[in-house]
């Protein structure tokens, strides 16, 4: 990153005119990765099919061989409550961070309530609202009875694919990932049932993304992001920030080159890529802040 676009990112989350996209990767130490549990279900239930590292592929096997989705992703929660919590007294925790600057909307695909609670730490009343892409057209929209216009002092914490208060409403095979994707391709059509509610959208149109915890070259980040892409009008597009892991090749000058060219690509979506672990970018973040 430039020292423009660090200009730009603090004044923008001094300011709360950014909206953190939270994925997996902020979790890193505290849970495991989507390839660790992917990893430990494909052995429990002796995957056959390929790629043990296929965390959907996997899932849906699981989901099949069990009979019944909710059953097996309440074993995935209970799986991942037994890993514990982030360091609350961390400053360097990304959670804690996030949760000081006077930011209105954080987007999650993550199940926990890490940030939630984050944000109820620094004193906040953070409300946390999840998709309703897993219900059914004969079910009640909750998001239509919430209050959808967060504040700083009251942001929202909306999780994409969903929430461990629900276990129903995790993305977590193959199918499920499937029936969210073409909930999303309608969501300009209207606001029933969207997967992404209007106030969220608008949101999104106004702010720039800060991307944490994702892989970009993921295909599955890709779907989403052009997803949530089509729901702002291009005249509108903000610059992005995407903290990202160097990729692990041999040599320096081998993975130089693919940053350079996952620099290139992804200009074309106003993104900018701050090369590192999220521990790194917190600790520079707050070193720039000059917080203690």
């Amino acid at each position: 990153m430039s020292r423009f676009d660090w200009r730009r990112l603090i004044d923008c989350l001094r300011d709360g005119d950014c909206v953190p996209f939270i994925g997996a990767g902020m979790c890193s130490g505290t849970l495991p990765s989507a390839s660790e549990l992917s990893t430990k279900w494909a052995r429990r239930f002796r995957y056959p099919l390929g790629n043990p590292t296929s965390l959907l592929d996997v899932m849906e096997y699981a989901v099949h061989i069990k009979g019944d989705p909710v059953y097996v992703k309440r074993q995935v929660l209970e799986q991942l409550r037994a890993c514990g919590s982030p360091d609350s007294n961390d400053p360097n925790e990304p959670h804690n961070l996030l949760a000081r600057f006077p930011i209105e909307l954080y987007l999650t695909t993550n199940y926990d309530s890490f940030m939630t609670d984050a944000l109820e730490r620094a004193g906040k009343q953070p409300k946390q609202i999840m998709s309703p892409w897993y219900l059914s057209r004969s079910e009640p929209d909750p998001t239509r009875e919430l209050d959808l216009e967060p504040t700083a002092s009251a942001p929202a914490v909306f999780h994409l694919h969903g929430c461990a208060k629900d276990p129903r409403s995790l993305v977590l095979s193959r199918s499920d990932y499937v029936h969210f994707l073409l909930g999303l391709t309608q969501d300009y059509r209207g606001n029933d049932h969207a997967i992404i509610p209007l106030a969220i959208r608008a949101s999104l149109a106004e702010h720039p993304m800060l991307f944490i915890g994702y892989r970009l070259q993921d295909w599955t980040f890709e779907v989403l992001f052009r997803g949530i892409q089509r729901m702002v009008p291009e005249g509108q597009r903000r610059p992005h920030v995407s903290i990202q892991l160097s990729p692990l090749e041999q040599t320096d000058k081998h993975r130089r080159a693919v940053e350079r060219y996952l620099e290139s690509y992804y200009s074309q979506w106003n993104i900018s890529i701050y090369w590192g672990r999220v521990s790194d970018f917190c600790a520079e973040l707050r070193h720039r802040l000059r917080w203690s």
